[in-house]
């Protein structure tokens, strides 16, 4: 079974406040005469489920044609925070553990309930310690991803979990739509669009059930 988790490139999208929306216009109608039908679109990278390049926080780091496919394909583990999270609580190393089971995986991805999903951009959102996310680089974790718009809080201009991440090998997907994926083990599929010289990448997201022999 196949979960599609990724929120579409849609003028219905949320963007970031003060982004580039996106809107897709035609340059072409067969109405008008033309042969064919031709869109063009205008858009953030950050609009819809995407891939940050390291190039998105450091100008001297790599752009988006060095987004490394082997951390967006393979085995992953979806978490979720508690209802009852407290959303101005960040998560520490030891609620890290706690939530993972004491292991590491290559990919997890965490479903904080805070997601421009339903419909509108959130307030605010829970997001790791910079702590945390060092621990995780050092872990052998490759890529961490979110539900949430950002895997920094919404109101951060240090952006310290990015650097934390994409400075030490490991990459973020942010903007997921995690709401029917129950918690558990699945095959990531998630190949960041080659695009070259941006920060970042749309993602077309999806999720494998892992099937127990």
């Amino acid at each position: 079974m196949l979960h599609d988790i990724s929120i579409p490139l849609s003028q219905a999208t949320p963007e970031w406040p003060g982004d580039q929306p996106f809107h897709c216009g035609w340059t072409c109608r067969r109405e008008t005469g033309e042969s064919v039908n031709l869109a063009a679109i205008t858009t953030s990278f950050h609009v819809g489920t995407h891939a940050d390049a390291p190039l998105h926080v450091h100008s001297a780091w790599p752009g988006s044609e060095a987004l490394e496919l082997e951390a967006f394909v393979g085995p992953a583990r979806v978490v979720t925070l508690p209802s009852d999270w407290p959303i101005t609580q960040d998560l520490e190393v030891m609620h890290v553990i706690d939530l993972l089971g004491g292991i590491v995986p290559l990919r997890v991805l965490l479903r904080t309930g805070c997601t421009v999903a339903s419909g509108a951009f959130p307030a605010d959102w829970p997001c790791l310690t910079p702590d945390a996310a060092e621990w995780l680089a050092h872990q052998g974790l490759r890529l961490w991803g979110v539900d949430a718009p950002s895997v920094d809080r919404r109101e951060s201009k240090t952006l310290d979990v990015h650097h934390a991440l994409l400075g030490r090998n490991a990459f973020v997907l942010e903007n997921l739509d995690l709401r029917d994926v129950p918690p558990g083990a699945y095959e990531l599929l998630a190949p960041p669009l080659s695009v070259h010289g941006a920060d970042a990448a749309p993602v077309r997201a999806l999720l494998r059930s892992v099937v127990r022999g």
